[in-house]
């Protein structure tokens, strides 16, 4: 089953959008995430109604941050991108009226509903700024170690 990866594009895209003072195109972020600017504009469709992006048409256009990185937690992108499914696994619901598919289903709601909870408390514990402070500790790791 092939993953959602939007999230992690997204961050992957914004970070390489903070680290520049001019906006960046569909184009080249579409370049730094290997895929097509097409895919990038859709995705910052989302960002832009959410408030978190905005666009600058014209020869030096392009997308720019709109929001502070402090305030951005990953849980606001997750749900500027439609809150995609967080797990590829869920239950079987072939046959509803069995009582064995309706215990093991509740079992496995309330574990999923319990890491799904988890995992959404965290997001918000995490912002764009928490992001761009570990990658400019890593690039400067590597430039350390390289010199």
């Amino acid at each position: 089953m092939k993953r959602d990866s939007r999230l992690s594009s997204t961050l992957h895209a914004l970070l390489h959008m903070a680290e520049r003072d001019s906006p960046m195109t569909s184009e080249a972020l579409g370049q730094c995430l290997g895929t097509n600017p097409v895919v990038v504009r859709r995705t910052m469709g989302h960002l832009r109604e959410a408030g978190l992006v905005t666009a600058d048409r014209g020869p030096a256009g392009g997308w720019r941050i709109a929001a502070d990185l402090e305030t951005v937690s990953l849980r606001r992108l997750h749900e500027a991108l439609g809150e995609p499914a967080i797990f590829a696994i869920g239950n079987r619901n072939e046959t509803p009226e069995c009582l064995v598919e309706q215990s093991v289903n509740a079992a496995l709601e309330d574990a999923f509903a319990a890491a799904e909870a988890l995992l959404l408390d965290r997001f918000a514990d995490v912002t764009l700024a928490d992001l761009a402070r570990d990658f400019a500790r890593r690039h400067a790791q590597r430039r350390a170690r390289q010199e």
